[in-house]
């Protein structure tokens, strides 16, 4: 994808014109789906009045990994629950809410189907604007959720199981993709990591765990791609490394395994960012997904940043995972722009940050 691609602010065909004006203000409800976790939150205005996430993390441990089918019935049971929770930490009812908003994609088809559905009906009986949101344009503006300005002109990272993207961030639905990974995302590699060292699924925050009481200078693990020239990430052989190891892991610790892979990983995301940063002439990093929750992560780009003169915005801890509230918030600043969509608009499983709703 070119460099150059451009999200417009309502590039969708199933968007429809602006409002005469938008809504301020307006209470939002949002519903979270694109993959095993059911989650749903309310908005009011830019402000977060409450939010809620039933996680199948336990359920999904059985067999290593997500299954579609079995996120999908699970969401079947835990929406309405999800729904009724968030309505009662918000104080509120379903007549109060003036939109509707649910990610459309990217992500498991079945997963968002349930949640977009759901989202729809509750806008059609409401009588009230609806909004499909991009996935990771929540996680990309999800850092911004606490700035009374909201996004700025910026990079951010997007670092998830899913992916690994470097987005130059001009303002809400104005992106340029800069790089991303060629291979496997980070989360992925280090979930695969953990599966190869026989973790607990999830295996990402297992390496993190071990990482901490290991030696990240143990093993010299490559860091593909650091010398690109580009903003591309590779992060297969990093993962192949690991598995070389494998006959020898009764002799060596598994934390510093752990530790040695961490550290390679986040060399190239730290060397990366801050060279985007760089280039693009802007004085804001804006770091989000599973992987920004990552303790170690976190400490380098604090450090780097304060040493480089970087302002460091970082998704908070609860918002790193996926969640409704990042939906919530960007469809929020749609809706102020006086932005909705038309309610035959599709899930798109394969959606990309730079075409979207």
């Amino acid at each position: 994808m070119s460099e150059a691609a451009h999200l417009s602010a309502n590039p969708s065909p199933t968007a429809q014109p602006p409002l005469q004006a938008g809504l301020t203000g307006a209470l939002l409800l949002a519903l979270e789906t694109s993959c095993d976790e059911s989650a749903a939150a309310l908005i009011q205005g830019r402000r977060l009045v409450a939010a809620e996430v039933f996680s199948q993390v336990a359920i999904h441990g059985e067999y290593g990994g997500v299954v579609p089918e079995v996120a999908s019935r699970n969401h079947l049971r835990a929406l309405r629950p999800v729904l009724d929770a968030v309505l009662r930490a918000g104080g509120v009812s379903l007549s109060n809410v003036d939109a509707v908003a649910a990610t459309a994609g990217p992500g498991l088809a079945t997963s968002l189907m349930l949640g977009l559905s759901l989202a729809k009906g509750i806008a059609v009986a409401l009588r009230k604007p609806f909004l499909a949101v991009n996935h990771i344009e929540g996680h990309l503006l999800s850092p911004f959720l606490h700035e009374p300005a909201g996004p700025s002109d910026s990079v951010g990272l997007v670092v998830s199981g899913g992916h690994t993207l470097l987005v130059r961030i001009h303002g809400i639905g104005r992106y340029s993709l800069l790089g991303r990974t060629l291979d496997d995302a980070a989360g992925e590699a280090f979930d695969k990591v953990g599966k190869l060292l026989g973790l607990p699924y999830p295996g990402g925050p297992n390496v993190n765990r071990l990482a901490a009481s290991g030696d990240p200078k143990r093993f010299r693990f490559p860091r593909s791609m650091l010398a690109s020239g580009d903003f591309n990430f590779s992060f297969s052989g990093l993962k192949t490394a690991v598995r070389y190891l494998l006959p020898d892991l009764e002799s060596v610790p598994v934390a510093d395994v752990c530790a040695s892979f961490q550290e390679a990983a986040v060399d190239v995301l730290v060397h990366k960012a801050l060279r985007a940063v760089r280039e693009a002439k802007v004085d804001t990093l804006a770091i989000s997904g599973g992987v920004s929750g990552n303790t170690r992560l976190r400490e380098r780009f604090t450090a780097e940043c304060a040493a480089s003169g970087v302002r460091l915005l970082l998704s908070p801890p609860q918002l790193c995972t996926d969640n409704a509230a990042m939906i919530a918030y960007v469809a929020a600043l749609r809706l102020e722009a006086g932005f909705v969509t038309q309610l035959n608009a599709e899930i798109f499983p394969s959606l990309s940050v730079t075409n979207g709703f």
